[in-house]
């Protein structure tokens, strides 16, 4: 903040000057998310035709709030979602919103969820004496659930958290008890959220076993598979959403694993009316006139005005193609699987989760020392002594009540030669704290 000026200046200046200071005072200080070992946070990847698209997306600044303000916009927008639906194998049935983020997709969810349970009563009359609502998911479940709770006023006391399997799946038994003791204590059961390829460890719901459960007690259920939802363009990795077309809403993140600069979020809902009727307000110039059969997206999303987000989807899948997209995401998961091999195989290391995809956990556990603050603090220090090295970036989480350092793989320019570095880098940079430990006990 010290180098900007306090003040706005009054003339305008050269492009050249504005452009130097950019190269001198933000590229070297913003976090390098396309950086091929970006390992830290699921990745938020670019490409050169996701560039491209962004670029003439700024140049033309077209508002997509209805059919009528950009009638390519919509009808892009439409048509490309339709080809993630079937590249990706989730059945018929769905249609496609571009959302900001998984977050927007998961709050526009619960919204419809709660006025769906109220009979839409919520929107018109408010809250106020209506029946206590309650949402259902696991501690894998990702904060924007959470969120999406309190802000819907449904309140974080409502948000029942269901308990899960050795794998971090939620159990059907607790989940069905759940709800029968909410019903008996007078609650109405709302929604239940799930999850493919939590962010944590990247667990993963059986669909197929709580999906079912949620139609029979008449609950909405939404899947957040922001992350791991590119996957499922690869067959062999579908398993992962067995029994998805069982539920009412599911969101995906091109945006993280299908080479897609942010922001472009696809959301797929199965009752577009539901949708509609939660978030529709029609003002006179708000409506497309003369037109039938057309969809105008600001009558089912929270946003009013709207970027032209389907260009970039759509120059992406072209450029790749489906093959090319594909072989990208096989690679990282081959080599997120021989990374956490190697780890796995150097003593004093240990893996705590094993590889789901791109993402796996592991941390340092040097012969006779045991679980506690020493150990977390030694895992600690590894971090920060990766982080501080600047080879590659990593971040922590805390898995069943252990500090545990995750990797995740999968930015658009990382190489097989990356995952060689990262793991001498992570060998040698913790060679002198395991040096420090052992001379300490």
């Amino acid at each position: 903040m010290a180098s900007l000026p306090a003040a706005p200046p009054q003339q305008g200046e050269a492009v050249e000057d504005v452009f130097a200071d950019f190269e001198s005072l933000v590229v070297p200080h913003v976090t390098n998310w396309q950086h091929p070992r970006f390992f830290a946070y699921f990745p938020a990847n670019s490409s050169p035709p996701s560039i491209l698209a962004e670029w003439l997306t700024a140049t033309m600044a077209a508002n997509c709030l209805l059919w009528q303000t950009s009638p390519a916009g919509t009808e892009m927008e439409i048509h490309v979602l339709d080809w993630l639906r079937q590249m990706t194998g989730i059945g018929e049935g769905w249609h496609g919103i571009i959302q900001t983020g998984a977050g927007m997709a998961t709050l526009s969810a619960i919204l419809t969820a709660r006025e769906k349970a109220l009979d839409w009563a919520g929107k018109e009359t408010g809250l106020s004496g209506q029946p206590v609502l309650r949402v259902y998911v696991t501690d894998e479940a990702h904060s924007s659930v959470e969120k999406a709770v309190f802000l819907s006023g449904i309140g974080r006391e409502n948000l029942v958290t269901v308990a899960t399997d050795d794998d971090g799946a939620m159990d059907p038994g607790a989940l069905c008890a759940a709800i029968a003791a909410d019903r008996a204590a007078g609650f109405l059961p709302c929604a239940l959220c799930c999850v493919v390829g939590g962010t944590g460890v990247g667990a993963s719901d059986r669909l197929d076993t709580i999906l079912p459960i949620a139609r029979e007690e008449g609950l909405f259920s939404h899947v957040d598979a922001a992350w791991a939802g590119s996957a499922l363009i690869c067959p062999e990795f579908r398993d992962i959403a067995r029994g998805v077309e069982m539920a009412d809403s599911l969101v995906m993140n091109p945006h993280k694993w299908l080479m897609t600069n942010f922001d472009c979020s696809a959301h797929f809902i199965k009752s577009v009316e539901d949708f509609q009727k939660t978030m529709s307000i029609t003002p006179a110039y708000l409506v497309t006139q003369d037109a039938e059969g057309i969809t105008d997206y600001s009558q089912l999303t929270l946003e009013l005005g709207r970027r032209f987000r389907a260009l970039k989807l759509w120059f992406v899948i072209r450029c790749y193609g489906v093959a090319g997209l594909q072989q990208i995401i096989r690679n990282h998961v081959a080599w997120t699987n021989d990374l956490a091999a190697r780890i796995g195989a150097t003593p004093d290391f240990e893996i705590t989760s094993t590889p789901r995809l791109g993402l796996f956990s592991f941390r340092l556990r040097p012969n006779g020392m045991d679980d506690g603050a020493a150990l977390d603090a030694l895992n600690a220090r590894l971090v920060d002594a990766v982080n501080g090295d600047g080879t590659l970036y990593l971040t922590q989480t805390i898995h069943r009540g252990r500090y545990v350092i995750r990797i995740s793989i999968g930015t658009t320019a990382t190489t097989a030669a990356d995952i060689d570095i990262a793991h001498n880098r992570i060998v040698a940079l913790a060679a002198p704290l395991l040096a420090a430990a052992d001379s300490s006990r």
